[in-house]
């Protein structure tokens, strides 16, 4: 038996936000399969079905985002299902629009529910399918996760929440390993691509201006300067970070 849980806040205040992400791929998977997901246990509301000839039970948490786990720890309890065989889908900020991190097991990183999850099962030895939000045009992070979609985001969130859906039954059908190599997306690597290409050029170019101007008085005061701006900078993402943890 499988236990398949998104993760999202209850109410329709929520419904069709950012951090929601888990319920809708949940909704999508129950559509394909025909389970209902309407009966309320376990402080969550779930539904049971097949993948094949394997016994799935759908799950989406009541308790709200930061107690997630009071809601899978139970469902595991009751049922006798050891962790690896828990699959739990969220949305990620760390993660461009459109893309897909599958992993076998891996710690929590930001997010509060899988911090909620790994502490009341007390194992972090569960595959997880993660659903990128991206947070290339965020403003306050609270806001940014807690609204709708765009227009332009629509698409690529309806794409990557039907591949969350095909990832979970590769999961179940297969494994892990196969899921992870059938639906993975490399936009992140691409990006890092590009920032060291950008690194290596810009030192290359460093090198070939003349040392001797690097004396003069202006230039020293333009080197403070953007060394102020860049500690700035620093110090803006290390909040935005710890607004995020504490959601």
């Amino acid at each position: 038996m499988y236990i398949i849980a998104g993760l999202g806040n209850p109410g329709k205040k929520y419904e069709n936000t950012r951090h929601n992400l888990g319920f809708i791929m949940i909704d999508r998977l129950a559509d394909r399969l025909g389970i209902s997901v309407n009966r309320s246990k376990f402080k969550a509301l779930i539904g049971e079905g097949r993948i094949g000839s394997e016994k799935v039970l759908l799950v989406k948490p009541q308790t709200f985002m930061n107690e997630s786990g009071q809601a899978i720890r139970e469902v595991l309890n009751f049922y006798k299902v050891d962790p690896s065989n828990l699959i739990v889908v969220y949305d990620d900020l760390e993660i461009p629009v459109g893309s897909l991190r599958i992993r076998p097991h891996g710690s929590a990183g930001t997010h509060n529910g899988m911090k909620s999850i790994i502490y009341q099962i007390q194992s972090d030895k569960f595959p997880r399918i993660r659903i990128g939000m991206g947070s290339e045009h965020m403003g306050n992070i609270i806001s940014f996760v807690l609204g709708g979609f765009s227009k332009e985001e629509r698409p690529l969130l309806e794409e990557s929440v039907d591949k969350a859906c095909d990832a979970a039954e590769c999961i179940v059908r297969k494994d892990v390993n196969m899921a992870m190599n059938r639906y993975n997306t490399k936009h992140k690597n691409k990006k890092k691509k590009k920032e060291n290409k950008d690194k290596q050029q810009a030192a290359a170019e460093s090198e070939d201006t003349p040392k001797t101007d690097a004396g003069k008085p202006g230039n020293a005061e333009s080197a403070g300067s953007s060394s102020a701006r860049n500690s700035g900078a620093g110090e803006g993402r290390q909040n935005a970070d710890s607004e995020a943890e504490n959601e």
